[in-house]
């Protein structure tokens, strides 16, 4: 270790917690990283990062719905990056409690940490989930928050804690709110990771939920590039503030599935799964971001579109032994 700057960050076990670690490190950045505790000493996708990352990484196992554990994350961190939380949606209806445990009691488990600490800048992550399907486009942070979901609405919790923190104790808290990030390492639980890995696996009918939803994609390079923007940027242009991180484009998820067709070199036959559908007025029609304010904040813009960010990913899913890591032939919820 080197006496570089120190960095913490929540959830790096995690798809955009791991690929954010690596680009912490490549600013020059130290990374205490926190992987949720399991009794297989698992690190997740923190273990298939370079050795030269890794001597810039101190792995800690814990839990931030223990203060205990978070506490001693936090201790020296010049900057706190927040992205532990359960995610995925459909199981948020099977067990909702468990996301406000999480997303909420975490959540206010690392604003305490930091205020103990006098951390300088927190980055706490929120989702485009939180607007709901789209009332006005592009959507921008003044949307109104329309929790469709449990998972939404932990998130908006969470959200609004930090807001709060800001507000009654001047946590130095930035609030960062990406639309839908993808990329090598994405969990099935996602529409991409779940075509492509269907086809990796020699799929050619492809099993789906509802084909209509359009997204604001955006890949996970440009998604960590925004945390470190909004980590490093001068306090005054984005503490106390929520900010949008997307691309400002839209696709629906039958089109998507199509340009991933074009990429893969591969004609797809698309059907429905009932198991795959979200109740009806909890699907999310549309989401398109505005991220004028992030740009005009920091500078940050996305480096990639969307044909060459899919290309990475098939990239990552052909490689064999990245495939086996997955379960394609299920219904990853």
């Amino acid at each position: 270790m080197t006496s570089a700057p120190l960095a913490a960050v929540t959830g790096a076990e995690g798809f955009i917690g791991s690929h954010l670690t690596e680009a912490l490190v490549a600013s020059g950045y130290r990374v205490r990283a926190m992987a949720q505790y399991n009794s297989f000493s698992s690190y997740g996708w923190l273990e298939t990062l370079s050795p030269e990352v890794l001597d810039q990484v101190e792995i800690v196992l814990g839990d931030v719905r223990d203060p205990g554990s978070v506490g001693h994350l936090v201790e020296g961190a010049e900057c706190v990056y927040h992205l532990a939380a359960l995610i995925a949606i459909p199981y948020s209806y099977r067990a909702p409690h468990s996301y406000v445990d999480t997303n909420v009691t975490g959540t206010l488990n690392v604003l305490e940490a930091v205020r103990a600490q006098g951390t300088p800048r927190l980055v706490h992550t929120s989702t485009s989930e939180t607007y709901g399907t789209a009332q006005t486009v592009p959507i921008t942070e003044d949307h109104p928050i329309n929790t469709q979901s449990p998972y939404a609405a932990s998130k908006a919790g969470g959200d609004r804690l930090a807001d709060s923190y800001h507000a009654s104790f001047g946590t130095p808290v930035v609030t960062l709110r990406p639309f839908n990030t993808y990329g090598p390492r994405q969990s099935m639980r996602a529409v991409i990771p779940t075509v492509i890995g269907q086809v990796a696996s020699g799929e050619r009918t492809i099993t789906l939920g509802d084909l209509r939803p359009t997204r604001d994609f955006m890949f996970v390079k440009d998604t960590a590039r925004a945390f470190l923007a909004v980590g490093t940027a001068p306090a005054d242009r984005v503490v106390g503030r929520t900010l949008n991180a997307g691309t400002g484009g839209e696709i629906s998820v039958g089109d998507l599935v199509a340009l991933i067709g074009k990429v893969m070199d591969t004609s797809l036959d698309v059907r429905e799964d009932a198991e795959r559908l979200r109740p009806a007025a909890s699907e999310v029609m549309r989401l398109v971001a505005d991220a004028t304010r992030l740009r005009e904040a920091t500078g940050w813009s996305p480096g990639h579109d969307l044909e060459q960010g899919l290309a990475q990913t098939v990239e990552f899913f052909r490689e064999p032994a990245n495939l086996a890591r997955y379960k394609t032939g299920i219904y990853n919820i």
